[in-house]
């Protein structure tokens, strides 16, 4: 059921979202020029690599790593701090959803970088489900909270999951969007 609502509802999106994703596309164009869309290895299901695609909010020649190992640089193009904050920079990853590397709620996708926090999934069991755009963790702080919690919070949703659970946090998700609640 999970996946058929993946699917169904990520082909409608990239339908009715077309005009948005064409926008945002000359804005990042525009901003710093091509490529517009930024693919990165991410990890997954079972703890392998896909490649995620995002809007590119970043400047071209910023190195890749993670984002708190760039704090503190001036690496944000003009218009991805905006991108960030409504959360469009996430809006390619709808191909990740169709393709089924992702679900529209699971676990946040690390990078493999990310030693420490992919230890601690792995140990915790994250990697049994498939990672999402959305999870529990982020509308329970997002950016404001340890990874220790991270991982706990992903945890309590891999043993809670249903569908009117993942209803919640595609609601409250929505809402914190809205809002800008919790955005670093």
């Amino acid at each position: 059921m999970k996946r058929l609502f993946d699917v169904a509802a990520s082909i409608l999106a990239l339908i009715v979202l077309f005009p948005v994703l064409g926008m945002v596309s000359l804005i990042v164009f525009f901003d710093d020029g091509a490529p517009v869309v930024f693919k990165q290895n991410r990890v997954g299901k079972h703890n392998e690599l896909f490649k995620i695609y995002k809007f590119r909010t970043m400047r071209r020649e910023t190195r890749n790593t993670s984002q708190n190992e760039l704090r503190g640089e001036n690496c944000m193009t003009h218009s991805g701090k905006l991108l960030r904050a409504l959360s469009l920079d996430e809006l390619p990853q709808l191909w990740n959803i169709l393709k089924g590397e992702m679900s529209f709620v699971g676990p946040r996708p690390l990078i493999p970088e990310e030693d420490g926090i992919r230890r601690m999934r792995v140990e915790a069991g994250i990697y049994a489900v498939l990672p999402g755009l959305t999870g529990w963790a982020q509308v329970n702080g997002r950016a404001n909270v340890s990874d220790e919690e991270k991982v706990a919070l992903d945890r309590e949703y891999i043993e809670k999951r249903s569908f009117r659970m993942d209803v919640k946090i595609l609601v409250k998700t929505f809402v914190q969007v809205l809002t800008r609640k919790d955005v670093s």
